[in-house]
C-alpha cells in the first residue's frame, strides 16, 4: 500500500485541466478553445444545474454542480496560460467579495443583512470599480427577463419609478396598443417595450419574471402533454382534432389537476 497522501480533489481536477491543455501532449479540442468558445458552455451548464435543483434531482445536481466547477476551472487555466491570473486568485477573489458584503458576520458592523443593505454594498464595489452609471454591471448575456428586471431595479434604485401600480398597468395598454399598429420594421421593438412594461408589473407583485415564465412554461407543457395522451387513449390524433376539441380536451385537463390538488 502506497504512502503517498490522496491528492486533494480540487488539486487532481486542476491537474487534469493543465494536462488537458498542455501544448505537446494536451487534448487537441481542449487546445483549440478560447474564453469566447467556452463562455456557451458555462452558460449551458449553469441552466442544466438550475433544471436539476427544479426537478429535485440531487444526483444529478452533484453531477452538474462538476460540469459547472470544470467551467470555472476552464477558465481560470486558460486565463493563468495568459499570464492574467490563476484559479487560486479566482478563488481568494471571491472570499474577499464574500467577507466584504457580510460585515455583520466578518466585520464588527452587526445587525442584519437585507435586500437593501447588500445592494448597498454591491453599489460600494461598483462606485469603487469606477462604475458611472446606475445600469453599469448588468451583464449583457443574461437571459432578457432576467437582465431586464435587473435594469429595473436599478433604475428604482434612483427613484425612476412609477409610485404605483396604475402606470405600469395603462402603459402596458399603450405599448400593447403600439404594437397592434406597428409596421414590419417597428414590431420588433414594439413587442421588447410590451414585455419589459410586463417584467415591470411582474416584478411591483415580487414575483421573479424568469422563475414565473420558467413555471408557466412547465405548465403548458404539462398540460398540453396531457392533451395529447388523452387523445391518444380516446384512439384520436390530436393534431386532427378542431380548435374547440382541443379546448375541451384542455379544460378536461385543468378540471383533473384541480381536482388532484383537492385530493
Amino acid at each position: 500500500m502506497s504512502d503517498t497522501p490522496k491528492q486533494p480533489p480540487i488539486d487532481r481536477l486542476l491537474a487534469i485541466m493543465a494536462r488537458l491543455r498542455d501544448p505537446e501532449r494536451g487534448c487537441e479540442w481542449d487546445l483549440a478553445q478560447n474564453f469566447a468558445t467556452i463562455a456557451p458552455y458555462t452558460i449551458e451548464e449553469a441552466y442544466e444545474v438550475a433544471d436539476a435543483i427544479e426537478r429535485g434531482d440531487m444526483a444529478e445536481l452533484k453531477s452538474e454542480l462538476g460540469d459547472l466547477l470544470l467551467q470555472v476551472v476552464f477558465h481560470a487555466r486558460m486565463a493563468e496560460e495568459a499570464g492574467l491570473f490563476s484559479f487560486d486568485d479566482v478563488a481568494a477573489a471571491i472570499s474577499d467579495k464574500m467577507e466584504a458584503r457580510h460585515p455583520h458576520i466578518f466585520g464588527d458592523e452587526g445587525g442584519t443583512m437585507d435586500s437593501d443593505r447588500w445592494e448597498d454594498l454591491k453599489a460600494g464595489e461598483r462606485a469603487t470599480a469606477g462604475a458611472t452609471s446606475a445600469m453599469d454591471g448588468v451583464a449583457r448575456a443574461l437571459p432578457a427577463l432576467l437582465r431586464s428586471e435587473k435594469l429595473q431595479k436599478r433604475a428604482a434604485r434612483v427613484g425612476f419609478e412609477w409610485h404605483d401600480l396604475k402606470g405600469p398597468r395603462d402603459k402596458l395598454l399603450e405599448e400593447l396598443q403600439e404594437l397592434e399598429e406597428a409596421d414590419d420594421t417597428e414590431r420588433l421593438m414594439e413587442a421588447g417595450d410590451v414585455l419589459f412594461v410586463a417584467v415591470n408589473i411582474v416584478r411591483r407583485y415580487g414575483v421573479d419574471a424568469e422563475e414565473a415564465l420558467r413555471a408557466s412554461n412547465a405548465k403548458f407543457e404539462r398540460r398540453f402533454r396531457a392533451m395529447e395522451q388523452l387523445a391518444a387513449a380516446a384512439g384520436q390524433d390530436f393534431a386532427k382534432l378542431s380548435l374547440d376539441q382541443q379546448e375541451d380536451l384542455w379544460q378536461a385537463v385543468k378540471r383533473s389537476e384541480k381536482a388532484a390538488s383537492k385530493a
